[in-house]
């Protein structure tokens, strides 16, 4: 018969199970756990942080340091490359804080933004565009892949904007970024549908301002990755830039794509238009902004640009001596003079000049014209202020009448110079931005030995890449071999967006060097630091 003051066995089973249960936790000691977070695929991850205070507070420390991945996939099925690249970059803990996707033509952006979305969360702002080539390491092999695709011209009837017709060009290049002590955000350059021609610029500057100063309490973001909408006639990004580089701080860092289709989504959701029936939307502005509610134990995250210039300055300077603009095909014709001399040049004239400076690289050379612009710029109230700005206009050709270039916002009176396609000069430009990055490395060191790079970007002419240079993987040299094992992504663009203090402009007009923000020929490099907190904190 059973003793009635002890307890059954199923009772004793069950307190022995619990005990055991509470004795195992109370084993995992803070250093235990950690070493256990830190072993954690991302989604595992975020699932252990909200197992209780202790396990959050652990996870924290785990993901005390910036950090950024990036993985490719050139498989033609965007199931699968959207796996292989999601199941990479989420392979160690990371809590996305942005998500930046540019694939091949050949893949829907709706797809793409849905299959991501659905991975990465509604909160996380995300930006997918797509690009001419992606530069990256594949995400199943980890080896670097420079892929630059051929142009297509299909009949762009999607509503996302993505190709229907036969393409090949598939691809995808993804990067997810942790970035403590910052605020990220969507910001859309919108264009309302009833005044198609007029996109809502100042507005556009406003609501990057206002963004920045809810998050930081000032108005100037530490830095912003542009992404403007290929839509010829309607959207010309020169003058945009040019409204940008005013209103911002000389310190905020502005890189970027300047033609492209994209999808985004933003973390507020206010501010979500992607889809809207009243707005198109011209631009998006990735917006990083510093955190207000910063704890004293984050440090802090630095953005630098450096610049490869892949053109060179041939011929006299001219100024534009009679403009004419045609709408239909969004060009301008246009006559000049020689700086300083009387006689006016049609662009017969012009392109015969040029020609004879060419020499010999005629036939394999691609011309634009560096336009450079003075102009008084404000935002709503403000007291306008003079700027000078360098844009390049591609030459179409000239004839007895005109020298024809594409694009639109030239005056009479402008001063502009010829430029070539380079790659001679596009050679020795890396081989300083690569001297560049070893001296900022070894600077930043010897200043702070707690200073690293935790990741960059890199946005490079469609025109470069291994036909331009005869050798492979030449723009991403100089990120590699100076931040070996470093996560970046970068891609073959429209339009290389750099906002930095490099110019091309003549040495002689070094005292007042005019902005350049879009480029030709180029490649722009963003490298993002990290400098840990004073000892103490």
């Amino acid at each position: 018969m059973d003793d009635p003051s002890r307890p059954s066995s199923s009772s004793s089973s069950r307190n022995d199970t619990k005990m055991v249960k509470t004795t195992g936790f109370s084993l995992l000691t803070d250093d235990l756990l950690h070493n256990i977070l830190a072993r954690l695929p991302a989604p595992s991850f975020a699932s252990a942080a909200c197992v209780s205070k202790s396990w959050n507070r652990v996870s924290s420390q785990v993901l005390s340091r910036p950090k950024l991945a990036s993985a490719l996939s050139l498989d033609p099925s965007p199931q699968v490359a959207v796996r292989e690249v999601i199941d990479k970059v989420l392979t160690d803990p990371i809590r996305p804080d942005f998500a930046i996707a540019s694939v091949g033509s050949g893949f829907r952006l709706y797809d793409i933004f849905k299959l991501i979305s659905k991975k990465l969360g509604t909160k996380t702002p995300i930006i997918i565009s797509t690009a001419n080539g992606i530069i990256g390491r594949d995400a199943l092999t980890d080896e670097l892949k420079e892929v630059k695709w051929t142009s297509f011209s299909g009949d762009l009837s999607d509503d996302d904007g993505s190709i229907t017709s036969e393409d090949e060009n598939f691809g995808i290049v993804l990067t997810v970024g942790f970035v403590p002590g910052l605020k990220v955000d969507v910001i859309p350059l919108l264009r309302s549908t009833k005044e198609p021609r007029d996109a809502l610029v100042e507005k556009f500057v406003m609501d990057i301002r206002d963004y920045t100063d809810s998050v930081s309490g000032c108005k100037s973001p530490v830095g912003i990755i542009l992404f403007g909408m290929a839509q010829e006639g309607l959207v010309n990004m020169k003058p945009i830039l040019n409204i940008l580089d005013y209103a911002m701080p000389e310190e905020t860092v502005i890189v970027g794509d300047e033609r492209g289709r994209f999808l985004y989504k933003t973390a507020n959701k206010s501010r979500n238009f992607c889809g809207s029936a009243k707005f198109f939307t011209d631009a998006v502005a990735l917006t990083f902004a510093r955190d207000r509610n910063n704890t004293h134990g984050i440090g802090n995250i630095r953005f630098h640009v450096a610049l490869s210039n892949g053109v060179s300055a041939i011929g006299p300077t001219y100024r534009a001596a009679s403009v004419r603009v045609n709408c239909s095909d969004h060009s301008t014709w246009l006559t000049a003079k020689i700086e300083g001399q009387r006689a006016i040049l049609d662009g017969q004239r012009i392109m015969n000049d040029i020609n004879v400076a060419l020499e010999d690289h005629v036939d394999s050379s691609d011309l634009y014209i560096g336009v450079t612009k003075r102009q008084n710029c404000s935002i709503g109230s403000e007291r306008p202020r003079s700027i000078t700005s360098l844009s390049f206009y591609g030459v179409v050709g000239g004839d007895d009448e005109y020298l024809y270039v594409n694009g639109l916002g030239i005056r009479t009176g402008d001063r502009f110079q010829f430029y070539r396609s380079d790659p001679d000069t596009a050679l020795n430009s890396i081989g300083r931005v690569s001297l560049d990055l070893k001296n900022f490395k070894f600077n930043e060191s010897r200043k702070n030995i707690s200073h690293e790079v935790f990741g960059g970007f890199i946005f490079s002419c469609y025109g470069r890449g291994d036909t331009f240079f005869t050798r492979e993987d030449v723009d991403s040299s100089p990120f590699v071999k100076n931040f070996p094992g470093v996560p970046f992504a970068g891609i073959f663009c429209g339009g290389e967006i750099g906002r930095s203090s490099s110019s091309l402009t003549e040495e002689g007009h070094k005292e007042n060097v005019p902005s350049c923000c879009l480029h030709v020929y180029s490649t722009v490099y963003l490298v993002m630091s990290y400098t840990s907190p004073p000892l103490g904190y």
